[in-house]
């Protein structure tokens, strides 16, 4: 993790937030129990998404700098 530049480490910090959504996701699956149709689990996640993205306030920081870091370090990998 400290082998890579500050803007990439902010990135891969910011993956918290995903297991924070991965969490809220869980939270509403157990709660619910059992659902009828696969249908009805989209939709209860779905909303659960749109719930959770409502507190999404800031934008990641530094991100064209961690894209330039990111496109040196993984050559080839990333689109220009």
């Amino acid at each position: 993790f400290f082998g890579y530049p500050e803007p990439i480490r902010k990135v891969i910090y910011t993956t918290n937030a995903i297991e924070s959504i991965n969490a809220s996701l869980r939270k509403v699956t157990k709660k619910r129990g059992a659902f009828p149709t696969p249908e009805s689990v989209r939709k209860v996640l779905y909303l659960a998404i749109i719930r959770a993205s409502e507190r999404w306030t800031r934008p990641v920081q530094n991100w064209a700098k961690a894209l330039n870091y990111f496109s040196i370090t993984f050559e080839g990998r990333v689109p220009v």
